[in-house]
C-alpha cells in the first residue's frame, strides 16, 4: 500500500518542482552591472550646437498653420548650473545647452517618467534639426537610470542632477518636470501636469516654441 501511495504522489511532487524552478542552466544570464554596460545614451558634446535647420523661435505657431504668431516678450532664463554628462565628459552648463530645446527631468522610480519617456524618444527623432531634447536624470542610481535607457530605447543625452538643484532652483518639487526652452535659451513654458504623450509634446512645442513637429 504504502509503494502503491509513494508512485502516485511521486508525478506530484514533480510537477510542483518544475514550476517553481529549475537548474541554474535554465536560468537567464544575469545582467552585467551598469559600470560594465555601454551607455545607452548619446553624448552630451553637441548639446552647445544650434539644431542645424532650427528657425528661430519667434513666436508662437498658430493652430493648424506652419506659421508662427508674434513673439511674445519675456521668459525665464536657465539657471546657472552646470551638470554632469551620464556618458562622461566635461561637465555641461545648462545655459549652453542650444536652443530650441525641450528638456525633460526624470527618474527610473517614477511611473509617469517612465510612461512618457518612448514618446521624448520618438519626438528626438522626429524633431532632428529642429529641436534636442535633453534628459536631466534627478535623485536615481546610475544602474536604474541606464536600465530604464536600455528597455525603454531612450537614447538622447542625459544630464545628472542628484542633488535636485534645477528642481530647487525652478521652485519645484514634483517629477516628470518638462521645460520648452527657446532658441534665446529662455524657458518658454514648465510643463508638470504628468505623462506627456506624442499629441500633447507636438501641441506643447507647436505652441510654446512656434515648430511644427512632423508626425
Amino acid at each position: 500500500m504504502n509503494r502503491r501511495l509513494a508512485l502516485l504522489v511521486l508525478p506530484l511532487l514533480l510537477v510542483v518542482a518544475g514550476c517553481t524552478g529549475g537548474t541554474a542552466d535554465d536560468d537567464p544570464a544575469p545582467r552585467p552591472a551598469a559600470a560594465e554596460r555601454p551607455s545607452p545614451f548619446r553624448d552630451c558634446a553637441a548639446l552647445s550646437t544650434s539644431p542645424t535647420a532650427a528657425p528661430p523661435a519667434t513666436g508662437t505657431a498658430a493652430p493648424g498653420s506652419g506659421t508662427t504668431a508674434p513673439a511674445t516678450p519675456g521668459g525665464q532664463a536657465l539657471p546657472e548650473l552646470t551638470l554632469a554628462c551620464f556618458t562622461g565628459g566635461a561637465p555641461v552648463a545648462l545655459r549652453d545647452v542650444a536652443g530650441p530645446a525641450v528638456i525633460n527631468v526624470w527618474a527610473s522610480w517614477c511611473p509617469p517618467c517612465r510612461k512618457e519617456l518612448p514618446a521624448f524618444q520618438r519626438l528626438s527623432e522626429r524633431a532632428t534639426g529642429q529641436l534636442q531634447v535633453v534628459g536631466v536624470n534627478s535623485r536615481d542610481s546610475r544602474g536604474g537610470a541606464q536600465s530604464i535607457g536600455e528597455d525603454y530605447g531612450v537614447r538622447f543625452p542625459i544630464l545628472v542632477d542628484q542633488g535636485e538643484a534645477l528642481q530647487r532652483e525652478l521652485k519645484r518639487n514634483a517629477i516628470p518636470l518638462t521645460l520648452f526652452v527657446d532658441a534665446d535659451g529662455r524657458i518658454r513654458h514648465i510643463d508638470a501636469t504628468g505623462a506627456l504623450d506624442d499629441a500633447r509634446l507636438a501641441e506643447l512645442v507647436r505652441e510654446h516654441l512656434g515648430l511644427v513637429v512632423p508626425a
